[in-house]
């Protein structure tokens, strides 16, 4: 039986073999005719190839295509996923080479960043998916990239001075940095840290102030988020519970980055949270502890999407948005098969995953 590529599929197509989801879930039964929508939603869950039957085509043929697309796994790989990775070796180099009396490469840092940022208009918070690694950084390497692309275009979307953009894609990309002084069984750990691991976790946040403060030619606001993205502004935060404006606006930046990527990418001990869910956390996080204009801002940039977008609900099935209430971005109106759901009143229902059509 022939197995193509998804993007050597034809209407009419036949499948010999059911489709699964990336997480396990039955997308398509085997005898399936696909449709032209059935070819677009096989796209959105990402399916790299599947069993088919079709009049007249030679399976030695298909076969040697699906190997040949399998042998450059790159070649599919975006410009800003290519260059994602090459931030996360970067990334991965300097933090293994700090030790004591090690100074930050703070120039190698700042280009390998400017070359992922020229990439910037790629980027699509809810939808961006990091490639797969096989040398497989730490969680919380890839975690600081993603902080600083999110964070870089919070700063834009705030209109906060052109000058102060690149900070604080800095800023969201070192914040972490203090994890290298940080026990690297903690992070290895399966379960949840004890009270005493959780302090030691907790003091990332001063180390990494030390390391970064007094860097030559480093924004002190870059030192500062380091030290206070854990920081809430009603006093709540860690480690020195300053609130209000005692909070750098860096800081409040790449906390709601930091919080989201966070949420959205699994840890040890539990899976990742839908990003609409965590969206409507940061919003309701927002009163009294995270910056409500930011966050505001950030809820209406990232679900500013066109009707017609392609979405997974958390039952599983797959439908386009045909409506957004500005007044209830994170629930809009899903059509699935015809049949309008409303999530602003279907409180059971939400959105797991966006797909690009």
């Amino acid at each position: 039986m022939p197995v193509l590529p998804i993007s050597q599929l034809q209407a009419g197509d036949r499948l010999t073999e059911d489709v699964q989801t990336a997480m396990g879930n039955l997308l398509f039964n085997e005898g399936r005719a696909l449709s032209p929508r059935d070819l677009e939603i096989l796209q959105a869950f990402l399916i790299p190839n599947v069993d088919i039957t079709r009049q007249g085509l030679a399976e030695t043929t298909s076969e040697g295509a699906g190997e040949e697309s399998a042998s450059n796994p790159e070649s599919k790989l975006t410009s800003l996923q290519q260059q994602f990775l090459q931030m996360e070796k970067e990334l991965k180099r300097v933090f293994a080479m700090m030790g004591p009396g090690q100074k930050l490469p703070i120039l190698e840092i700042r280009n390998a960043l400017k070359d992922l940022l020229d990439h910037i208009n790629e980027y699509n918070v809810l939808m961006f998916q990091p490639p797969p690694d096989p040398a497989q950084p730490d969680r919380w390497i890839r975690k600081s990239v993603l902080t600083s692309l999110t964070s870089y275009q919070l700063a834009r979307w705030n209109k906060l001075p052109d000058k102060d953009w690149m900070p604080v894609a800095l800023a969201g990309l070192l914040h972490d940095i203090g994890n290298i002084r940080v026990d690297p069984a903690i992070f290895r750990k399966p379960s949840r840290l004890t009270v005493d691991e959780m302090n030691e976790m907790r003091q990332h946040t001063v180390y990494g102030y030390k390391l970064l403060e007094g860097v030559p030619s480093l924004n002190k606001g870059v030192a500062l988020a380091a030290l206070q993205h854990h920081e809430r502004l009603d006093g709540s935060g860690y480690p020195l519970k300053v609130s209000g404006d005692n909070i750098h606006p860096y800081a409040r930046i790449v906390a709601i980055a930091d919080m989201y990527h966070a949420m959205t990418n699994e840890r040890n001990y539990r899976k990742a949270h839908s990003p609409y869910l965590v969206l409507e956390q940061l919003q309701s996080e927002s009163f009294g502890k995270l910056d409500p204009v930011y966050v505001q801002t950030f809820i209406d940039r990232t679900t500013q999407f066109h009707n017609g977008m392609l979405v997974q609900l958390n039952d599983n099935r797959v439908g386009e948005i045909v409506f957004t209430d500005r007044q209830h971005p994170t629930r809009p109106m899903v059509s699935v098969n015809g049949e309008i759901i409303n999530l602003t009143k279907d409180k059971e229902l939400y959105i797991c995953a966006i797909y690009s059509t």
